[in-house]
């Protein structure tokens, strides 16, 4: 997809009173940079962890995937350092983030006009230094991130956090997400949520 051109999103019909958005994927581009940190980390371990997979995980914490991978590849990666190198690799290619068109489109537009939580598998520092990068950190009245719920993705609780802090009841909300364990969260908790598309399925539609 070309940069310069933005794909509008489709809303579903309202009124809503609160937007809940998923991060990684969602707000900011950044799959494919999660993606390159990983697998440098990753390969110093032996571990495969293949890029369908990877995104099949979205929304997932650090810490889920690292013992996730661990017990099905019979490996025994300590969560603390493997997480923590890779996050350090995420913020080192961080200057190359960029913002998901339609999705910043949309915040820029409609900032002011009804309140915005953020909702993310990512760790809090991993999703303050991306919304950072962009300039669009202070437009967010919350972020509900790792460590801030028991149950994550595909569990309706992360949702149900942020809907809670922002004193907005489920059914008011409405959720942007990148994946299906996001979606399946959303509608989860009773809410209405719009899809965005991933880096491969928009290339799809450019090239069909």
């Amino acid at each position: 997809m070309l940069k310069n051109e933005t794909r509008k999103l489709t809303l579903p019909e309202g009124p809503f009173k609160a937007y809940l958005f998923d991060c990684d994927g969602t707000i900011v581009d950044s799959m494919p940079l999660h993606y390159k940190a990983w697998s440098k980390v990753l390969a110093e371990w032996g571990c495969e962890f293949p890029e369908e997979l990877f995104y099949s995980w979205g929304g997932m914490p650090v810490a889920e995937i690292i013992a996730t991978l661990n017990q099905r590849q019979g490996l025994s990666m300590p969560a603390d350092e493997v997480a923590h190198r890779k996050e350090g690799m995420y913020f080192d290619i961080l200057p190359q983030l960029e913002a998901v068109p339609e999705v910043l489109e949309h915040i820029e537009m409609t900032h002011g006009k009804i309140p915005f939580a953020v909702v993310s598998g990512s760790t809090r520092d991993s999703v303050t230094r991306s919304l950072e990068a962009l300039g669009i950190l202070d437009k967010f009245e919350t972020l509900v991130c790792a460590g801030d719920y028991v149950k994550s993705k595909p569990d309706p609780e992360p949702f149900l956090v942020a809907a809670a802090r922002l004193g907005v009841e489920p059914k008011d909300c409405l959720v942007f997400e990148d994946t299906e364990m996001g979606i399946q969260s959303a509608t989860a908790a009773g809410m209405a949520s719009v899809k965005v598309l991933q880096p491969w399925e928009r290339e799809k539609i450019l090239a069909g």
